[in-house]
């Protein structure tokens, strides 16, 4: 069975991210497609990136970086649940993301978005394109909360009937896409060597 991990992407205290992303992970765990995981990205702590190597390379200096690595290796899709600050997604989940690279190839992406009036999508199209940089397929199937502070309650996120379907119908496309790329995620990742100069320049 093939593992969808959920990345609850907020790290701030009192955030509504972490009982939307309760109801995401248990919603997926009854859909049956997947074995479902959490990751939280407030638990993780990651710092700001301070890997010195291009995470290309992989040779991560941190147990940080190298348990965050494990994770993201494991996984075959994910749902990223991210609000929206700013027009933009959470830094903590662009952080994240930075860390790692052949981690990421090849696996689908589907996002449950919360915010106020506009449940948070500026943000998802803000990540897509880093995320194809990275190789990965954001699907166009995803969830919209709106006026989120309506729904939690207590530390308890009621979803509506129409969220319920959208999520329904995000966790089918994963799945397809899932085993689409499954020839691709089981490649080698290519070496060093594969990327010629004049790429994307190392982090400093």
């Amino acid at each position: 069975m093939n593992t969808l991990k959920v990345v609850i992407s907020s790290t701030r205290p009192g955030r509504v991210g972490l009982p939307v992303g309760r109801w995401v992970a248990e919603t997926a765990a009854a859909h049956g497609a997947f074995r479902v995981e959490v990751a939280d990205l407030a638990e993780l702590a990651l710092p700001l990136l301070d890997e010195p190597h291009h995470p290309r390379l992989g040779q991560y200096m941190h147990e940080h970086t190298r348990h965050w690595s494990a994770l993201v290796d494991a996984a075959d899709a994910f749902v990223f649940v991210t609000p929206e600050y700013n027009h933009g997604p959470a830094a903590s989940l662009l952080n994240a993301i930075s860390y790692l690279y052949h981690e990421w190839h090849y696996k689908p992406v589907g996002f449950v978005s919360y915010g106020g009036a506009g449940g948070g999508l500026r943000a998802v199209q803000a990540v897509k394109p880093v995320l194809t940089r990275l190789s990965m397929m954001p699907i166009p199937a995803g969830v919209a909360i709106h006026y989120i502070k309506r729904q939690v309650i207590d530390d308890v996120f009621t979803p509506s009937p129409p969220q319920h379907a959208a999520t329904a119908a995000m966790l089918d496309e994963l799945d397809r896409w899932t085993e689409a790329l499954r020839s691709l995620r089981e490649r080698p990742p290519p070496g060093p060597a594969d990327h010629p100069p004049g790429g994307d320049p190392v982090p400093a």
